[in-house]
């Protein structure tokens, strides 16, 4: 997913868009660094030759290249691809976590780079209440789908010895 051409100007990045563009690798929410790049408004190059110059600000765990695998399967998800020389990657996409994303911000230090690192950042926590939201809804349903079971179970138990009952209370009944 990447930002339309229009939004590249506009500072103010709606959190909803952000929150699209999040993907789900190895267990970590990210965004690719294409993605960022366009939410700051600079080349993908650019973005990465500020991260290489501060490699030590980038452990695993804020940053992963992804494997080819992972990138073909991206890829297949897309639709449209460009056609032409040199309008592909030459090298696999780097995706940046949370806290990658916030480091992104003490390496980009313009004014638009804190601006879309906030906006980033509220896109995450709000993937993150969505997130316990829905656990929390699971827990109730669990807990709903429980206690109608156990009343359904103590309903039919008491069916087939009430109409047993019933049977015997009859007049010519056995």
């Amino acid at each position: 997913m990447s930002v339309p051409k229009t939004s590249r100007s506009s500072a103010a990045v709606g959190v909803e868009h952000i929150s699209r563009a999040i993907l789900v690798l190895r267990g970590h929410r990210v965004l690719l660094d294409a993605e960022l790049a366009a939410l700051y408004g600079v080349d993908t190059k650019v973005l990465l030759q500020a991260v290489q110059r501060n490699l030590e600000r980038f452990p695993e765990d804020f940053m992963m290249q992804l494997t080819a695998a992972e990138w073909a399967a991206l890829r297949s998800q897309s639709v449209t691809l460009k056609r032409g020389r040199g309008q592909h990657r030459k090298y696999l996409p780097y995706a940046f976590t949370e806290q990658g994303v916030a480091m992104l911000s003490s390496v980009l230090k313009s004014a638009r780079a804190i601006a879309v690192n906030i906006q980033i950042m509220r896109a995450f926590v709000r993937m993150r209440e969505l997130l316990i939201s829905n656990r929390e809804l699971a827990q109730k349903l669990d807990q709903l789908e429980a206690r109608l079971e156990k009343s359904w179970r103590t309903t039919t138990r008491r069916s087939p010895q009430s109409s047993r009952r019933s049977r015997t209370d009859e007049p010519g009944g056995a």
